[in-house]
C-alpha cells in the first residue's frame, strides 16, 4: 500500500469529508469542509464519493511526498501554485505522483481553502460516521488535530487512469446572499438596514468555528443574551460589542446571542473561501429564492461526473526547443518576402 506523507504544512489545515450529521441534538457539531464543493470536485477527479474525506488546505502552502508505491490525487478549490518535479499542475485536475515525487503547493491566491483527494480516499476510523477533523473536540482520523509534517496518509497504489480535469462554472461575484432572522426583530430596522448596508471584511482571527467580521458596530435593541437555542452552518450572530460573527463547519450546535441573519447554504462555501481582509456585502433573500438556490446548488453536484475531461498531455523536450530555430529563416512576421521558402529555380537565379 501506498503512502502520501506530508512534508511541509501550515495552519489550518485538516482531513475533512461531508462531516458527521444526526447527533447535533446531542451537542455534537457537524465540522466537515468548509467549501463543500470544492471537496466534492476533488474527488470526483479522482473517482471516489463526492464527500469522502480529502485534505483540506488552508491558506498558506503545503507539500507531500509518495512513498512505497504511486499515489493519484486531485486538486481542487482556492488557486495556487502547483508543481511535481518542477513540472507545473494545474488546480481542478487529476495528477499522479510516483514513489518519491513530492508535490508542492503555494500560498492560496483569491481564495482561503484548496482540498487534495486521494485515489480511493483517505483511510482512518470513522468517529460518529466520519473522520472529520474538529481539534476542539478531539474528533476525526486518522490525526484528530490539523495535519503537520509527518504525518502518513495511507493510500492505494495509483491506478494509472487517463488524468482529468474538471470544469466548474466561475464562481459568482455578487454579494454573500443571507435569509434575515430567526432574530432579526432584537436588532430594529436602523440596524438591519447598517448590517446589508455596509462593506464588511473576515477578521484574521477567524477560523472553522466562526468567521469575525470586521465593520460597524450592530446594536441591540434588548442586549445581547437571549434564551440560547439551536445554530446552523450561516448563522450570524451579533456579541456583546456589536461584532457579527458568522458560525461556521466547526460552530456549537447552540448559542445565546441574537441571530440577525443566516447565510443561504449555497452561498457558504463561496463565502468561506473569501479571504481575510477582502471587502464584501450581504443581500437578503426570500426564503423561497434561498430554496431555489440550494437545488441549484445540488443540481450542479450531480453533474460533477459529466464535467470531467481527459487532459491530453504532450511530452516536449524543452532544452532542445530551445536550441532549436524554430522560426525557420524568418525575419519579419509581416513580411512574406523574409519567411517563404524560396523554390530551387529562385535559388538558382541567385
Amino acid at each position: 500500500m501506498s503512502k502520501l506523507v506530508v512534508s511541509t504544512i501550515g495552519p489550518a489545515s485538516s482531513v475533512q469529508d461531508g462531516g458527521r450529521h444526526g447527533a447535533q441534538r446531542y451537542g455534537l457539531t457537524p465540522s466537515g469542509a468548509m467549501d463543500r464543493l470544492a471537496l466534492a470536485a476533488a474527488n470526483c477527479l479522482v473517482g471516489n464519493e463526492l464527500f469522502a474525506a480529502a485534505i483540506e488546505i488552508g491558506p498558506f502552502g503545503a507539500a507531500f511526498t509518495a512513498r512505497e508505491g504511486a499515489v493519484r490525487v486531485g486538486l481542487a478549490g482556492a488557486p495556487r501554485s502547483a508543481e511535481i518535479s518542477g513540472r507545473a499542475m494545474a488546480t481542478d485536475t487529476s495528477m499522479i505522483l510516483v514513489d518519491g515525487e513530492t508535490l508542492r503547493l503555494g500560498f492560496a491566491r483569491g481564495g482561503s481553502f484548496s482540498y487534495l483527494a486521494i485515489e480511493g480516499a483517505i483511510e482512518g476510523e470513522p468517529m460518529f460516521g466520519s473522520l472529520a477533523v474538529n481539534a476542539r473536540a478531539g474528533l476525526g482520523s486518522p490525526y484528530p488535530r490539523p495535519l503537520q509534517a509527518g504525518d502518513e496518509l495511507h493510500a492505494k497504489a495509483g491506478s494509472g487512469a487517463a488524468e482529468r480535469r474538471i470544469d466548474l462554472p466561475p464562481p459568482a461575484d455578487g454579494p454573500i446572499r443571507l435569509v434575515m432572522g430567526p432574530q432579526d426583530d432584537e436588532f430594529g430596522g436602523e440596524a438591519t438596514k447598517l448590517f446589508l448596508d455596509s462593506e464588511w471584511k473576515i477578521s484574521p482571527t477567524s477560523d472553522r468555528m466562526g468567521y469575525r467580521l470586521e465593520g460597524p458596530v450592530i446594536k441591540h435593541l434588548h442586549g445581547h443574551n437571549i434564551v440560547s437555542d439551536g445554530t446552523v452552518n450561516g448563522s450570524i450572530q451579533v456579541s456583546g460589542n456589536g461584532a457579527p460573527i458568522v458560525l461556521m463547519s466547526d460552530r456549537g450546535t447552540s448559542g445565546g446571542y441574537p441571530k440577525i441573519a443566516t447565510v443561504i447554504s449555497a452561498d457558504l462555501g463561496r463565502f468561506a473561501q473569501i479571504p481575510a481582509g477582502r471587502a464584501f456585502r450581504f443581500k437578503a433573500v426570500s426564503m423561497a429564492e434561498a430554496q431555489a438556490e440550494v437545488r441549484k446548488f445540488a443540481a450542479l453536484l450531480r453533474t460533477l461526473p459529466d464535467r470531467l475531461r481527459p487532459i491530453e498531455n504532450f511530452d516536449l523536450n524543452i532544452e532542445a526547443l530551445q536550441d532549436a530555430n524554430v522560426a525557420g529563416a524568418a525575419v519579419s512576421a509581416v513580411d512574406a518576402r523574409t519567411w517563404q521558402i524560396p523554390s530551387a529555380d529562385a535559388l538558382a537565379k541567385d
